[in-house]
């Protein structure tokens, strides 16, 4: 496999015209179906092949994927529209989805051979974890065993993009941590994901064994002490997203389902409220009571709210990618936290909004199966992700914003 000019493509994206406006409208035509697949994907606990195809053949995967091999090259925000309306279809169908389209950012970060011999055909579907595993450095790359937990979208995958801490000799002090490329036939696969929520993600162990992975198919990672890092692929292509933050590109993903997960808890609410009576059939239906009138009002605000404010975040991290391609300089530690404490928000608010429909819906919106039960314990369940809680999040922006070192990567 030959280097070819960075400003030439390898493979033409499926539909050269497709504009950000009409894969949008795809994914929110999808509504229905997924709502229909929601109780077979959390049998399955993974997703459906019939979804799969149907992502596949709508061309979701390829919505920040470098335009030179075969993606569209969209912008952040388009991301954003497409995994809220997927999860307001399913929320562990858009999770998948969310968790894993971004991640081509990541490749499109790699140098140029290793981007050429990931992408490949242009089928990439690439969940990761940022759980570190240990890394030996041996001559051109890195020998790896070890698993990662939570490796939403694995058994769909076509790469995974695994966190690693780098060492000279087994047992040794961590150097740098990076995170590594790996191909799914050089995984496998532990059944370990049983949980409350989101139990139709696939979120299992991935495992591997003895693994060389060279250097070209590893990126430098952030961490606590070099929390902005610069990734050698910088400069292959023309999207300011491959300038753009890591932290609050990957934290914009959930927070883009929960905002998904909100919407579709207030679709069923409407659907309660003009479906139901308050007491019995005798008494009103429940959509002609102003308590509940107001209730609708108060989770839309909530939700309305945390959507608007998803896109700003979106549009505000790719303005910061677009000036650092511009001048050059990384995008700072401190804008990168800022938008990751604000996306936390996004996610309170969300909450908010389905915990209002959840406890005003009545008994029988809670029995298992029911939608308004599932986005409840589905937003919740993410609520507990690691990089959610904003509480530290908020302890690292005040000590940057008062000339001190932040103590923990977000």
């Amino acid at each position: 496999m030959t280097l070819q000019d960075a400003d030439r493509r390898s493979i033409d994206p499926p539909e050269p015209h497709l504009t950000p406006g009409e894969l949008i409208a795809r994914a929110a035509a999808m509504r229905g179906k997924l709502r229909e697949r929601q109780d077979k994907c959390e049998r399955l606990g993974r997703l459906p092949d019939s979804t799969l195809q149907d992502y596949l053949d709508a061309g979701f995967y390829r919505v920040m994927q470098p335009r030179r091999f075969g993606g569209y090259e969209f912008d952040l925000d388009t991301f954003l529209h497409v995994a809220v309306e997927l999860s307001r279809g399913c929320p562990s169908s858009g999770w998948v989805y969310a968790l894993t389209a971004t991640h081509t950012v990541l490749i499109g970060s790699l140098e140029e051979l290793g981007q050429i011999e990931l992408f490949g055909d242009g089928d990439v579907r690439c969940p990761g974890s940022a759980i570190p595993t240990s890394a030996l450095k041996v001559d051109g790359g890195y020998r790896i065993t070890g698993w990662w937990d939570y490796a939403s979208g694995c058994d769909v995958a076509t790469h995974f993009n695994g966190h690693v801490a780098v060492v000279t000799e087994p047992g040794g002090k961590v150097v740098e941590t990076r995170s590594a490329a790996i191909r799914r036939d050089q995984y496998q696969i532990i059944d370990n994901w049983d949980t409350l929520g989101m139990r139709g993600t696939g979120s299992r162990r991935v495992v591997v064994e003895d693994l060389f992975v060279p250097e070209r198919h590893t990126a430098p990672r952030p961490n606590a002490f070099h929390p902005v890092a610069a990734f050698p692929g910088r400069g292959l292509h023309s999207s300011p997203s491959f300038y753009g933050s890591l932290a609050s590109l990957l934290i914009s993903e959930p927070t883009a389902v929960c905002v998904g997960i909100a919407q579709a808890a207030i679709d069923e609410y409407i659907e309660n409220l003009t479906t139901r009576h308050q007491w019995g059939p005798m008494s009103p239906r429940r959509s002609e009571l102003p308590v509940f009138q107001r209730l609708l009002g108060e989770a839309t605000a909530y939700a309305d709210t945390a959507e608007a404010t998803l896109h700003q975040v979106g549009q505000k991290w790719t303005e910061l990618a677009r000036r650092s391609m511009e001048t050059g300089e990384l995008v700072s530690d401190e804008d990168d936290r800022r938008l990751v404490m604000i996306e936390q928000q996004i996610v309170e608010l969300a909450s908010k909004a389905v915990e209002t429909v959840f406890r005003t819906s009545g008994s029988s919106a809670s029995k298992k199966g029911q939608r308004i039960e599932r986005y409840f314990r589905d937003l919740n369940m993410i609520r507990t992700h690691v990089t959610l809680q904003y509480e530290r999040t908020w302890e690292n922006v005040g000590r940057i914003r008062l000339g001190l070192q932040p103590e923990m990567p977000i």
